[in-house]
């Protein structure tokens, strides 16, 4: 069973929030009282998500944005709507098919890293800016297991993780003495669209997947956000600047 959390009162961003881990972390937030800004780029989806969601009583909203774009639109949403901001989770990323090292396209290696790094750079920028003013909140990036290994073929997609636990310890000491937490969590595989996608594909096996985490199946979004409120919640009021691998034990080998 999950720890319960109660964050009434409080306001929660989730960039990514159309599906997949940032979904389930957007509801989980909602279930424990907070309000939630979803954001995403895919805006019907997010207007049919929160529309559920406020049928059964969240104080939700629904926030067209591309992070490659600085995310400050959602922010600015979340004050105008609620007043502040105590949590984020920047979670929205992209991943694309391996490929050699040597033969990497230009455009790709900096889509990728528009999206994976740089979108959570623009989201903790103004994240921060609300924050710094309040004099509190508490913010988890998503990074992965590739920020913490590598794998062949998959080296831009790596660096902008990698990338992502750089930024997120030097930001967490910048914020921790004005009373903002900041770490990043690591997923290993995760069962999410984007990973079904990639199964569907041929671009991952399912059973090389489930083998390489010890735990001997794949992990469900729904752990992912348990860890994600964790992070903000006040359990975890001296943890700064950690990147917490949530992988079925696939970087303990």
């Amino acid at each position: 069973m999950n720890p319960t959390y109660d964050f009434t009162g409080q306001v929660a961003l989730v960039t990514g929030a159309a599906s997949g881990m940032g979904l389930s972390t957007a509801r989980a937030f909602a279930d424990a009282g907070a309000a939630v800004i979803l954001a995403d780029r895919d805006i019907t989806a997010l207007q049919k998500i929160a529309g559920a969601m406020e049928a059964d009583g969240r104080r939700v909203l629904g926030v067209e944005c591309d992070v490659t774009d600085e995310a400050a639109a959602a922010v600015r949403s979340s004050v105008d709507a609620f007043g502040r901001l105590d949590m984020a989770f920047n979670n929205a990323g992209i991943q694309v098919p391996p490929c050699d090292a040597a033969d990497e396209p230009a455009e790709i290696f900096d889509r990728v890293n528009a999206v994976n790094l740089r979108g959570v750079w623009a989201c903790m920028k103004h994240e921060l800016a609300q924050m710094r003013i309040q004099g509190n909140g508490a913010i988890v990036n998503c990074s992965s297991l590739g920020g913490l290994v590598g794998i062949p073929g998959r080296a831009a997609y790596h660096a902008s993780k990698h990338g992502v636990i750089g930024l997120t310890s030097s930001a967490a000491l910048e914020y921790a003495p004005r009373g903002i937490r900041i770490n990043a969590v690591c997923p290993g595989t995760i069962a999410t669209p984007m990973v079904t996608n990639m199964i569907d594909s041929g671009e991952l096996d399912l059973a090389a997947a489930v083998a390489d985490q010890p735990i001997d199946r794949l992990g469900e979004p729904e752990e992912i956000a348990a860890a994600v409120l964790w992070l903000c919640s006040p359990g975890a009021s001296f943890v700064v600047g950690v990147a917490l691998p949530v992988d079925g034990g696939y970087t303990a080998r």
